[in-house]
């Protein structure tokens, strides 16, 4: 591993961290008003954009070179580095709807499928990178 392209993930992974970790501390919790659910919409797309970002400074690091989003996520399946790459590009797709918290049936949606789908992904990726620093 190149050691600055080593060290520059490892620093995005402290920021990807702290997102992490405030997502992960609100998503369990009941969410009763509009205001906690649009800021768990909000933590989702701060950790989703920092995690797609933090996959192409770990490919970076070992030698691939990535230019966008989705084929972080596709040189990442395809390495391994995380294990449902359809989800990881329906989380890419879906991060564009997150300006849409007004509307009560997308937002209910979406907050659903970042339960489900989208923090289970975001923890797997957590776990197995903070194991390797």
């Amino acid at each position: 591993m190149n050691d600055l392209k080593n060290i520059r993930w490892k620093q995005r992974f402290q920021n990807f961290e702290k997102s992490y970790l405030l997502l992960e501390k609100y998503i369990a919790q009941e969410k009763k008003n509009e205001l906690e659910k649009a800021g768990i919409i909000q933590f989702f797309k701060m950790t989703f954009e920092l995690s797609w970002k933090l996959l192409k400074d770990y490919l970076e690091a070992v030698g691939y070179v990535v230019n966008s989003p989705r084929e972080a996520i596709k040189q990442s399946f395809q390495s391994e580095l995380i294990e449902d790459g359809d989800v990881w590009i329906d989380a890419l797709m879906k991060r564009n709807l997150t300006v849409h918290t007004y509307n009560d049936e997308v937002a209910e949606k979406l907050l659903r499928e970042i339960h489900e789908l989208y923090f289970p992904q975001l923890k797997k990726l957590y776990e197995k990178l903070k194991r390797e620093l």
